[in-house]
Order: structure tokens, then sequence, then C-alpha cells
């Protein structure tokens, strides 16, 4: 299947989703320091842009499934480029902000044409297998580019932003090497349908794992926001020093999602087994301000990914289980959006910690945000924990 040249153009273009957030997080203190912005306030710069993805991916889902998913995709990438680059040029703080709200849109656009593309390319085991490798894909981006972001803004912040400039190139790829069966108008959703997924999204339990994604990203944004400007403070690194603890959190990800929460997740219980992940978290949030030794701060910054690998894809599986197979893309696009809007709304949430309790404090915040989630869901049974809403 990697020798599909659609298929590796799709995982580049939907790789970029991830690119919008991990460049600019190594380079964050480097603009908060030569732009002389308030650290608290320039958090929002590496968040602002999960809102807008949250947003706009729905609508454009809908977009491309009337006109085409490529014609949505190639403007996507597109805008996305020069969104993304524009934001080298601007030295104040709400023009930036504006530039990384209008690059999610773009993002929006890219998410949801390349996973409707990939929908229509392939079938049954195909697509399953193509979606395997778009999740590891994801998982290896998340490595990469914290240190293709540190890497290129070590001589300069403002070069992190033309990595964005790859939109170009991919928008032109795409136009010419990917091909659509020509669609009729979409159908407008069934009724019954319609209220069905309105059960399945209003079930309580349903609602209790949206709440724990959001409070997950939350968490889990606190690391990729806070640790590069704590790092700057106590041990002076550098963009490049950034990236790599920034990597190190989603190898430890990537590892556990791969070979261990599914076994562990097996071996003692979808809720147990979220609670663990959330203690791990937990536990290395605490760790993080009293550690001034580099290697046990890459130490814990793999751990906190474990914790964060067990937690998510333990999830997202609970989540699907919810729901009949007819519902359950709509019912995951839901738990993404809370995702996305629980990165967005970390830095909003943790940020009045910064000014009144400094870097420690966020941290602690932090971590009493994941001890509250893991409660959330330990708190229920194992009996009640696998109602699902197909019954109701």
């Amino acid at each position: 299947m990697l020798r599909d040249r659609r298929l590796l153009v799709l995982l580049a273009a939907g790789s970029l989703t991830n690119l919008a957030g991990g460049v600019v997080a190594p380079v964050l203190p480097e603009m908060v320091k030569q732009l002389h912005f308030d650290p608290a306030l320039a958090a929002n710069l590496v968040s602002m842009h999960c809102l807008t993805i949250a947003i706009f991916s729905p609508p454009l889902g809908i977009l491309a499934d009337r006109l085409g998913h490529l014609r949505v995709l190639v403007p996507s990438l597109i805008f996305y480029a020069l969104f993304g680059v524009a934001g080298a040029f601007m030295q104040s703080f709400w023009p930036l902000l504006a530039t990384r709200a209008l690059l999610g849109a773009a993002s929006g656009g890219i998410a949801a044409a390349s996973l409707g593309l990939l929908g229509t390319m392939y079938e049954g085991e195909e697509r399953s297998q193509a979606l395997g490798i778009t999740t590891s894909t994801l998982a290896l981006t998340g490595i990469a580019f914290p240190l293709i972001g540190g890497w290129a803004g070590a001589t300069h912040w403002q070069y992190a932003f033309y990595v964005y400039g790859l939109g170009l190139p991919l928008a032109g790829i795409a136009a010419f090497s990917l091909r659509e069966k020509r669609k009729t108008k979409a159908k407008p959703m069934a009724k019954d349908k319609g209220d069905q997924l309105r059960v399945v999204l209003g079930h309580p339990h349903t609602l209790r794992l949206l709440l724990t994604l959001s409070l997950t990203s939350v968490a889990m944004y606190a690391v990729v926001i806070y640790a590069p400007l704590y790092l700057k403070q106590t041990i002076n690194a550098g963009t490049a020093v950034n990236g790599i603890v920034l990597a190190s959190r989603a190898v430890g990800a990537a590892i556990i999602s791969a070979f261990g929460a599914k076994r562990l997740a097996k071996a003692v219980g979808p809720a147990k087994a979220i609670a663990i992940g959330f203690g791990i978290m937990a536990l290395t949030l605490i760790t993080i301000p009293l550690l001034t030794q580099l290697s046990w701060i890459l130490l814990t910054a793999i751990l906190f990914g474990v914790g964060f690998g067990i937690v998510l894809p333990t999830l997202y599986s609970t989540l699907a289980n919810l729901a009949p197979s007819s519902l359950k893309s709509s019912v995951l696009a839901a738990g993404t959006g809370a995702g996305f809007l629980g990165q967005f709304l970390s830095p909003i949430l943790l940020g009045p910690m910064l000014r009144y309790g400094g870097l420690e404090a966020v941290f602690y915040a932090a971590a009493s945000i994941a001890m509250v989630a893991g409660l959330l869901l330990l708190a229920r049974s194992d009996r009640n924990s696998s109602v699902s809403c197909k019954d109701s």
C-alpha cells in the first residue's frame, strides 16, 4: 500500500495538521523574549489553531462531500502555506494570533478533505490498513515536527514559520496526482439517523468521555506550551533542546500506543487503564518543577508521553464502542473536536496560574486536572462503564 503515490501524498498533506502547533512551541520562548509578549497571553499562539480546526472541520467536510474533496484540499493547502508563513512577518500579538486562527481554518479543510479522499480510495480491509498507516504517520510526525521547528528556529524564531511553506508544493502535487470519482450531491442525513446521533451524543457516558477528552488535551498542552518556557527559565535551553524534549513526549506516546495501551485496557478494563494513564501524567507533571538536569527532564517527558499514550487511544476506543457502525465517524469527529477544544482552552485555563503562581503553579494545576479527569471515569463501576448507547 505504501507504494501507492496517492496515499503518500495524502499522508504528507494530513500530517501538516500536526505541524501547525509543533513548529511554534519550541520557538515560543524566543518570541516572548524578542517581541516582548506577555508569556501567559503568548501561550495562545500555540493553541489558537486548535479552536478554528474544531470549528471549521465539520462545515468544510460537508463542503468537500458536495463539491469534491480535491476542490477543498488544494485551496486549503495553499491558504495553509500563506497564512502560516505570514506569521513570520507579524511583530505584534493580535495580527500574529489572527494568522494562527486562519492557519487552523486551513488545517481543518486539509484534515476533512484528506480523510474524505482516503475513505473513497479504499474499501474494507484496505481502508482499515490505510487508517492504521495514517495513525502511525501522525505519531511519527508528532516526534519529527518539534525537532524541525527547534532546528529551523535555532538561528531566528521567524525561520520556523517558513516551514509552513511546504503546503504550496504539496498543493501542486495533490492537484496533479490525486483523482476522485465525480460525486453526486450528498444526501441529507435521514431524520431517524439524526435522532439516533443526538441520543448517542446526549448519553451521559458519551458526554463524560467527551469532557474527559477535553481535560486530557488541557493537561497535555500544558507540557507543549509551558515546558519550553520552564526550560528557558531553569537551564536556559535553546529552541533545539525544546524540540528534543517535546519530541521525547511523542516518543513515549507512540511506543505505548502501539504496543501497550490495548493490552493494558484488556487486562484491567478501560476505566482503570485510563486512570493509570492519568496517574502517570499527573505524577510527571508534579515532578517537572523539581528537575533541573536535562537527562531527568527527558525521562520525565517520555513517561508523560507514556501516560498520554495510554489515555488517548483507550478513550477513543471506548467512545467508538458507544455508537453503531453507521455513526462511528460522527461520534469520533465529536471526540476530535472536544480534544482540539481542550487544547485551545489550555492556556486560557492555566494562564492565570502563570501570572499568580509562576510555572510551578501551572504544572501543579495541570496535574490536578489530570487526576480529576481520571477520577471522572474511575468513579463509574465496570458495569456502568460498559453500558452502550446502542441500547438507548
